[in-house]
């Protein structure tokens, strides 16, 4: 390994200098395309370094990334697509070069070498898609301005400099993800992508690649504390494991720890505010989210008059920072999500004297599979796509590799069988949106206006399940 690499992909190393020259490269060739200042450009790509350099190169001509996952099926970029309108595509995938004129990231890109005018901190830089809890995902939008907020949060929370090494193995078109990947770049850092999580590639790279800073969502971490040979991979390198995107399971982390010797740290953030709180690097209070970072304000509001609450009580989690969402697509969808210029997390949780933020409960419906969020409505209207089913209604139950699993009720209006149901939503929709169960039910309860009480009926079924 040559001090000077930044970036490692199987065999294959980078530096810096060469990732610009072929950030410059591929530029060039957008540009010829016609991309320019404000177009939005979507990008369908496995983590690889071509995804780097296209999302950096359309970034250096002062256009938005359209970030679309490539575990998507056809409707769900269609959807993407219609409510972005972007004007070209880059990618790796079948999916979005069926649907637009894409250019391939496996065509070879000419290294160059050009100085590009700063975008503008108001312009787009980013979108990136989160489930709703009434209809199809939204569309995030981050500006540069807010994007390099949220980057600078999370090194400053990370600790992270030079002399740190990752490996990203979570989906780049995820904030996570695309965070981690962005954040290490800007530091100085090292980092490996790989095209897929592999427990035993991941423990494999800590010891040969002496990483730093290991990030885990909890399948990882689950099947860190399955691994029959844990013992005989020398992690010793590790500063801590990161605990993102679902709340700790005390009781893998411990085994974990107690079997390797490595702490954990814990964040939290969303994709309308990546970074939010991070947790002490001692790997202390880990039955909390952490506290605010710094540059980054949270309060509690209460449920009942959105007035701030006293430290101790239950309310909703508001967040200010400049790091915030710009709004949504579709631009209606915004109107809800700030109160006085604080973003509404829908989660609901609590502050004690010491300013750490502890999570509850959620006041949104969504469903975290593993990270994602999924919206009980996009599934439900797979659902009653289909015939025999009279009426339906999806919720969420905890599922300790997952986080979440997604379980639908269905009241059939004529014979059909659950696996069928599964597989119709494994055909439309990506596979971390698959119902785990259905469960057959008389009635799907809901109020007279038509909402389903879904509490009621997990509360109901939660026993079945």
């Amino acid at each position: 390994m040559s001090a000077a690499t930044v970036l490692a992909f199987g065999d294959r190393e980078y530096t810096r200098a060469e990732l610009d020259a072929l950030i410059s490269g591929l530029a060039t060739t957008l540009e010829h395309r016609g991309v320019r200042s404000g177009d939005r450009v979507a990008l369908m790509s496995a983590n690889r370094p071509e995804f780097v350099v296209a999302m950096q190169a359309i970034w250096a001509l002062g256009a938005a990334v359209v970030l679309l996952s490539t575990s998507w099926k056809q409707t769900e970029v269609e959807h993407a697509l219609a409510l972005t309108e972007p004007g070209h595509a880059v990618g790796d995938n079948a999916v979005l070069a069926d649907l637009m004129p894409m250019l391939h990231l496996d065509e070879p890109v000419t290294p160059g070498r050009r100085e590009f005018t700063a975008a503008l901190p108001e312009s787009d830089a980013l979108f990136v898609f989160s489930s709703g809890t009434t209809g199809l995902p939204k569309a995030v939008r981050h500006t540069h301005g807010a994007f390099a907020a949220a980057v600078a949060h999370w090194r400053t929370a990370l600790s992270l400099s030079p002399n740190d090494r990752m490996q990203i193995m979570t989906p780049p078109s995820h904030i996570l993800g695309l965070l981690n990947i962005v954040t290490a770049l800007d530091a100085g850092a090292w980092i490996r992508l790989h095209h897929r999580f592999d427990v035993e590639e991941m423990l494999r790279h800590i010891e040969s690649d002496r990483i730093t800073v290991e990030m885990a969502v909890a399948p990882i971490a689950l099947a860190m504390a399955a691994h029959p040979r844990l013992e005989s991979y020398d992690l010793s390198s590790l500063r801590y494991v990161m605990w993102c995107a679902t709340p700790v399971t005390k009781s893998v982390a411990d085994e974990v720890t107690r079997r390797s010797g490595v702490s954990w740290v814990t964040a939290y953030g969303a994709s309308e505010l990546p970074v939010i709180a991070c947790n002490a690097l001692d790997g202390d209070h880990l039955d909390t989210v952490g506290r605010a970072v710094p540059g980054v304000e949270i309060r509690v509001a209460s449920l009942v008059t959105g007035e701030p609450v006293f430290p101790g009580e239950v309310g909703e989690i508001q967040v200010r920072s400049a790091s915030a969402m710009a709004g949504y697509l579709p631009d209606e969808a915004t109107a809800g999500a700030f109160v006085d210029g604080w973003y509404r997390s829908g989660d609901v949780g609590y502050l004690d004297t010491e300013g750490w933020l502890r999570i509850t409960d959620r006041a949104k419906e969504m469903i975290k599979v593993r990270g994602f969020q999924v919206a009980p409505a996009e599934i439900e209207a797979v659902l009653h796509g289909h015939p025999a089913v009279g009426d339906c209604a999806v919720f969420g139950v905890p599922d300790a590799a997952s986080g979440e699993a997604v379980v639908a009720a269905v009241a059939r209006s004529a014979p059909v069988e659950a696996d069928e149901l599964i597989q119709l939503v494994a055909g439309l929709l990506a596979s971390y949106k698959r119902p785990s169960h259905v469960l057959f039910v008389p009635e799907i309860p809901r109020l007279p206006s038509g909402k389903v009480l879904r509490r009621v009926l997990k509360e109901r079924l939660w026993t079945s399940v």
